[in-house]
């Protein structure tokens, strides 16, 4: 069977991105306390495809991830960019890998709270490889004691979320990076009374966390941007290093 995508393409068109969207997959991600933990990720993996060649072979995208049978961490998340862009004969390969994450909080069964934290992974391999991880940490306030009433005990109020990008210069664990952001977010709450808290603002906690991802000696670069999310509107807050 001729192979139709392998041919050459006259028209000299560059396409930026070819490739694959929301390929779910299980894979296992790397967790301090047990090792390994198993979750499901949604995938999305594309190419920069030459002017030379007429098209890609979409199936090789997931060949490739089966090379690998879900154990994705941030070394061989780097491999499997390069057997894309290697394979596929690409200038640059790129790869975004989304995942819930969770986190146990509390060391007794009485205090066991299973958390779930939004992760992404985004990396690329061309001229200049780059590789970020963002993850979603949802910021809560203690509820007034006369809600907790008519509520779950140690029940929290949803005031908003922080989304955190960092570029790592060495390994770093996943757990301490929401531990010493989640650190950061109380320590700026407890600052404040119970009266005061319904006006914690955006600015402060986005520069709290500022703050403490500057003196992480494992992260290279971040941003960071946080939201209050209330019923009428929603305030935000960003910074970049």
């Amino acid at each position: 069977m001729k192979d139709i995508q392998s041919q050459v393409d006259h028209r000299r068109i560059n396409i930026k991105k070819v490739g694959v969207k929301t390929v779910s997959y299980p894979v296992t991600v790397r967790d301090k306390e047990k090792r390994h933990q198993q979750t499901i990720a949604t995938f999305n993996m594309y190419v920069n495809l030459p002017h030379c060649f007429k098209g890609t072979h979409m199936s090789r995208f997931v060949e490739i991830l089966n090379q690998y049978h879900g154990a994705i961490d941030l070394q061989n998340f780097h491999h499997i960019l390069e057997d894309m862009k290697n394979r596929l004969e690409a200038e640059a390969s790129h790869m975004e890998i989304e995942f819930p994450y969770f986190l146990r909080n509390g060391s007794t069964d009485e205090s066991l709270i299973i958390r779930h934290y939004d992760c992404m992974m985004c990396g690329s391999v061309g001229n200049d490889p780059d590789l970020e991880f963002r993850v979603k940490v949802p910021i809560s306030l203690p509820m007034a004691s006369k809600h907790k009433l008519n509520s779950l005990p140690r029940s929290l109020g949803n005031w908003g979320q922080a989304k955190v990008s960092v570029r790592f210069s060495t390994f770093m664990w996943i757990e301490d990076l929401i531990l010493e952001i989640e650190k950061c977010i109380e320590k700026e709450i407890e600052s404040l009374s119970s009266l005061e808290q319904k006006y914690l603002s955006v600015e402060e906690v986005t520069r709290s966390i500022g703050t403490c991802l500057y003196e992480l000696n494992e992260v290279k670069s971040y941003s960071v941007r946080v939201e209050n999310l209330s019923e009428d509107y929603s305030t935000f807050a960003m910074l970049e290093s």
